[in-house]
């Protein structure tokens, strides 16, 4: 037996999953495809596919089990991977049709790459790499790991985005130069319809157009 799963049945997991099915080997007696979920209340099946825990996951009795992690937030899907990455688990990349990615591009492992996205040259992104509906990559960018891009995101080329940011639905991210790229620090978020047109600090929230840092809270 050989079981497929993509964990977390909440929301973007239900979008992707037929993703997910309709690129790997069809499901068939000795294959399974499930969503890992252990939120109860969701039922035994989602949208006609079997929840399991991640205990009945881990348990699992299969000659190879692959997972796909649809969380968006960035900090817990490290933190899932952490906990999975110790068991003998093989990450699953995750790639619609109408993506499109073009040329030297290098994509680390637990990858999901949503319908009408386009990565185009001269990339390196890291793993466990979300980029949702619609967003772009241009060239010569460097990303890295546990980054998120929520829908229409536009990041053009010569940016150089940190470990574990988030980027917002319909970010402009302006380009840089391969001499001076724009560079967005580890653990950055990005507001949603943010304008991004200078450097964004590590562990920083910005906001609006141009995006600015939101001002800290005070005791």
């Amino acid at each position: 037996m050989e079981i497929f799963g993509i964990y977390g049945a909440s929301g973007f997991g239900r979008e992707v999953m037929p993703i997910f099915k309709a690129t790997n080997v069809p499901e068939r007696s000795d294959r399974r495809y499930v969503f890992v979920d252990d939120d109860e209340e969701l039922g035994d099946t989602v949208n006609r596919t079997t929840r399991i825990s991640q205990r009945e996951f881990l348990e699992f009795d299969a000659i190879e089990k692959t997972l796909a992690i649809a969380i968006g937030d960035v900090k817990i899907r490290k933190r899932i991977a952490q906990v999975f990455s110790k068991k003998q688990i093989k990450w699953g990349s995750i790639a619609a049709p109408s993506s499109t990615v073009l040329h030297d591009v290098s994509i680390g492992e637990g990858a999901i790459l949503c319908s009408n996205t386009i990565l185009t040259s001269n990339i390196k992104i890291g793993v466990h790499f979300h980029c949702n509906l619609g967003s772009y990559v241009a060239h010569d960018c460097v990303i890295g790991d546990f980054v998120t891009f929520a829908p229409n995101v536009m990041c053009n080329g010569n940016v150089i985005i940190g470990d574990n940011v988030y980027v917002g639905t319909g970010v402009i991210i302006k380009n840089g130069t391969r001499a001076k790229p724009l560079v967005i620090g580890d653990g950055a978020v990005i507001g949603m319809g943010a304008v991004v047109t200078r450097d964004v600090p590590t562990d920083t929230v910005v906001v609006g157009n141009p995006a600015k840092p939101l001002p800290r809270k005070t005791p």
